[in-house]
């Protein structure tokens, strides 16, 4: 077998594994999600939840969440917690580093913006 294609198996036996842990809620959400805008600086996620709709598990660093609809929601921590959320169109909600999912618990569909901030080149 030739360097090349040595190579490019072990890169390709390790990504899978890797890539499977990334928790990247463009992925995790499906079809409910689109990446509208990804730079150097943020990356803007529309979210489209219906009713029962999940984001599935997730992580992202710190954000900005748009709500262009109102929503009832409960997300489920990494750590198993429920909280129940209330929010109304037009709020904007800063949030932490986090690993989550939420779901669409209200009986309207969720217009969301999540604009994900990156670290600076360094």
């Amino acid at each position: 077998m030739n360097r090349t294609i040595m190579l490019a198996a072990c890169v390709v036996t390790l990504g899978v594994p890797l890539s499977s842990f990334a928790q990247d809620m463009a992925v995790t959400a499906g079809e409910q999600a689109k990446v509208v805008l990804d730079n150097d600086k943020v990356r803007v996620i529309q979210l489209d939840i219906a009713p029962g709709g999940k984001t599935g598990m997730h992580s992202h660093g710190d954000s900005l969440v748009v709500f262009l609809t109102g929503a009832d929601a409960t997300q489920t921590g990494a750590d198993g917690t429920k909280t129940q959320r209330r929010t109304e169109a037009g709020e904007v909600m800063w949030s932490e580093p986090v690993t989550h999912d939420t779901e669409n618990t209200g009986k309207e569909a969720v217009k969301v913006l999540v604009v994900e901030l990156k670290e600076p080149a360094k």
